[in-house]
């Protein structure tokens, strides 16, 4: 299973999600001299998300994922210090329709020290 674990910055909840590069090999392959792929994702409810991960054209890849994922840090009302994982599931004969599962985790303080659940 591959997946990737980030605590949210700034930058990641007010414009897009920067991912690291290693992901890259996870997710569908991108068009031959394409720079950006489309993928979905379901959370814990079962909504499905639509997002696209991007990369730079030129130099280092740098992947982002912008498209649906303001609407996705809206809903769940994220904010920094929160976490977002992203899980790619084994693909399988009979494995459920969507391979990616991402989850959100609100951070929680207890005396002032950061928690997450």
């Amino acid at each position: 299973m591959a997946r990737f674990s980030k605590g949210l910055r700034k930058t990641d909840i007010k414009k897009r999600l920067s991912v690291p590069t290693g992901f890259l090999s996870s997710l569908p392959s991108f068009n031959a001299g394409g720079h950006a792929v489309d993928f979905q994702a379901v959370d814990g409810s079962g909504r499905v998300w639509a997002f696209r991960c991007s990369i730079r054209k030129k130099g280092h890849p740098k992947p982002v994922i912008s498209k649906g994922w303001l609407a996705f840090v809206a809903s769940k009302s994220l904010k920094g210090g929160d976490k977002v994982q992203f899980l790619k599931e084994k693909n399988e004969a009979g494995a459920k329709t969507h391979a990616y599962e991402i989850r959100a985790e609100k951070e929680i303080k207890i005396f002032g020290a950061d928690m997450h659940p």
